[in-house]
């Protein structure tokens, strides 16, 4: 991805997530993913990055799976690109980096914009899917497997295999 940074050796699911997202062109190519940028020219021209970061970022996802490309013109061939389901289940994840620069770089209500929910400023919160309730530091904990667990490269290989 162009980092020096090498995952490939640890055995944690968010060093397995920055292997794939986390290099910071590729989060802002995922902000506005979000917010409907489609066209390589649109991300160059939103993001002033240089066409070959933009090319290597945008194979990367498509690699794994997180957009996907469609055509939209045969002549001359051009293609688009979609977020995938695997990509949207990156939304909440970009929400709470945004909520959190916002808190903590720009200061609340200071930033450029804002987001809102049914007409309230909206903020991010953890809720566990089962039961429904607010995740707080003291509730969580993390289980180790007793199997031996897959380095980040070994699951890397397995899925792209």
């Amino acid at each position: 991805m162009g980092r020096t940074a090498d995952y490939s050796r640890q055995s944690c699911p968010i060093a397995a997530t920055l292997e794939v997202v986390g290099d910071p062109w590729t989060l802002l190519i995922l902000r506005d993913a979000f917010n409907g940028t489609r066209r390589f020219e649109q991300w160059q021209e939103r993001l002033g990055v240089a066409r070959n970061v933009l090319a290597s970022r945008l194979k990367v996802l498509v690699a794994h799976g997180v957009l996907e490309t469609r055509q939209y013109s045969e002549r001359p061939p051009r293609q688009e690109y979609l977020l995938t389901p695997k990509g949207r289940d990156l939304r909440p994840v970009l929400l709470t980096l945004y909520d959190w620069g916002e808190r903590h770089v720009y200061g609340e209500g200071r930033g450029p914009n804002h987001m809102t929910h049914n007409g309230h400023r909206f903020r991010p919160k953890l809720v566990c899917a089962t039961c429904d309730e607010a995740v707080g530091d003291r509730e969580l904990r993390r289980v180790d497997q007793d199997t031996a667990t897959p380095t980040v490269g070994q699951a890397m290989a397995q899925a792209a295999g």
